[in-house]
């Protein structure tokens, strides 16, 4: 029971990481590398799609246990202290559902729209 407990934790720990990220993101200290940086970042925790499905055991969610802290960890290297505290902050004292909500609808739809666009750009090439 112990166990479960410290892993909600890192859990709600992650999503407020993720969360002030995304913040960052907006941030007009944050420097331009960073920003990409955590761009990718966010998007990679928000998307649908991963590099390894989840249905596979075990491999399916390790990669979000290993690439999400990774990612987080380079961009927390590169963005400014003072920045990441503010944004640290922000999202610890507003509602990260709704964010992840809207976040996971907005990467979904630019999945969406890049399969379209891919599929009309082959249809015209090879018709």
């Amino acid at each position: 029971m112990r166990h479960l407990e410290g892993w909600r934790l890192r859990v709600s720990l992650l999503k407020r990481e993720v969360h002030a990220m995304a913040l960052a993101l907006g941030d007009r200290r944050t420097p331009l590398l960073a920003r990409a940086l955590a761009f990718c970042v966010v998007a990679y925790a928000l998307s649908p799609i991963d590099l390894i499905p989840d249905f596979i055991p075990v491999l399916g969610l390790l990669d979000d246990l290993v690439l999400l802290p990774l990612g987080l960890l380079l961009v927390r290297a590169v963005i400014p202290p003072e920045v990441l505290e503010d944004c640290r902050k922000r999202a610890t004292s507003t509602a990260a559902d709704g964010f992840a909500r809207s976040g996971a609808l907005l990467v979904a739809l630019v999945w969406l729209v890049a399969a379209t666009g891919s599929g009309l750009l082959l249809w015209r090439v090879f018709r």
